[in-house]
């Protein structure tokens, strides 16, 4: 392992030893790893905060000396949580190597991808001049939280230039996201006439009315997948809330909907369906007051083609690193919807092995982070020596 390889596993170790669960731990301390790491290499960074003022990121700002598009590397320093901590066969917070792998909570997601990128931003930092455009490095430290405020912080901020591409450091090797199913996600309040379990009178309470709406949405029919896009549609009924005893017929059930979506089947398509569903239960079965529909969040759908950038910068790298790297379109991509509904393209998904991610015994291969990092040190300068003409 090369010294810049061993300076990587080094600053992945430093964070993983400061816990930064979502949620959970205060983000201080792994962002001050990574500050004093950046400082200590005069790399040019500023913390990004969400609208109450918290810290929810860092960013690394690396402006070439000729014109050109910012590109970015985003990396999240933020965690699952343990989990049952007493299942884990190692401290959690260990960052030990052990047979060529790095153990604990955050080697895989995402790390030791954030080292990888540090160490990317401190190379180019050196021949800033000779570069096209900048490079951007987003250590975010609120992903796993589904908030992504450091993305959100990013795009909104003034101060930085808008990327014409993202690369996302999520771990496993054999393929590249290129794309991801879009979501439309609602909550539905199924109301009915609220009473006694032991009355004369036989009421349908909330409960009911729902199982009913449950069956008319898993019933309904959906497109397949079509044209150059792999995934279909898909409705998923994810959670039911109602009923207080069993003495009471419930006036309230709630309901949440996921439902992903293509170019195909869009979230407009998505909250027709879940109308037409609502109304087709309050025909059948009327209740005291309509059911009503609130929308939770909506992400568009996405994929770039394999010759588009960033997606054919490291495509290309892998390839001539001897590697066979399948495109993939995931359902969602999260963070790559996100920035879909920007207008930026991203990758995501291309890292070392992993195992136990979100779980317990997590855990990265360091055999794999030598061809790993090269393959992101050569796709980013490309993206930053050929110019203009990528944008």
């Amino acid at each position: 392992m090369s010294p810049e390889d061993s300076e990587v596993v080094e600053l992945a170790q430093a964070l993983i030893r400061r816990p930064s669960r979502a949620g959970i731990d205060d983000y201080g301390p792994v962002l001050a790893v990574l500050q004093d790491w950046l400082g200590a290499r005069d790399l040019p960074y500023r913390r990004l905060h969400d609208d109450a003022g918290r810290p929810v990121a860092l960013l690394v700002e690396v402006a070439g000396g000729r014109p050109g598009p910012w590109w970015a590397l985003d990396a999240c320093v933020d965690t699952a949580p343990y989990g049952d901590e007493s299942a884990w066969s190692f401290p959690p917070d260990c960052a030990d190597v052990v047979d060529g792998w790095l153990r604990g909570r955050g080697a895989a997601d995402s790390k030791l991808a954030a080292a990888m990128f540090c160490r990317i931003a401190a190379d180019l930092h050196t021949r800033a001049q000779e570069l096209h455009g900048g490079l951007a490095v987003l250590l975010d430290a609120d992903e796993h939280t589904g908030g992504f405020g450091g993305a959100r912080a990013y795009l909104a901020d003034a101060a930085a230039v808008r990327p014409a591409g993202v690369m996302i450091g999520y771990p496993g090797p054999d393929e590249v996201v290129v794309g991801g199913r879009g979501l439309w996600r609602a909550t539905i309040a199924v109301h009915a006439e609220a009473g006694h379990s032991g009355s004369r009178r036989t009421t349908l309470g909330a409960v009911s009315r729902a199982a009913r709406l449950v069956q008319l949405l898993e019933e309904a029919e959906l497109p397949g997948a079509e044209g150059e896009f792999p995934l279909p549609p898909k409705l998923t009924v994810t959670s039911c809330h109602g009923g207080e005893g069993f003495s009471v017929v419930p006036g309230l059930c709630e309901l949440g909907v996921d439902i992903r979506t293509t170019p195909a089947f869009d979230a407009d398509a998505a909250e027709a369906l879940v109308h037409g569903a609502v109304a087709e239960l309050d025909a059948l079965l009327p209740g005291p007051r309509p059911t009503v529909i609130t929308p939770i969040a909506s992400w568009p759908p996405y994929r770039l083609t394999e010759n588009q950038q960033p997606a054919a910068a490291l495509l290309d790298a892998a390839e001539r690193e001897g590697l066979t790297v399948r495109a993939k379109t995931a359902g969602p991509s999260n963070i790559g919807n996100l920035l879909a509904a920007e207008g930026i393209p991203a990758t995501a998904g291309f890292g070392v092995r992993y195992e136990g991610l979100h779980g317990t015994d997590e855990r990265a291969c360091l055999t794999e982070l030598p061809r790993v990092h090269a393959i992101y040190r050569q796709a980013v300068l490309r993206l930053l020596t050929d110019g203009p003409a990528l944008s």
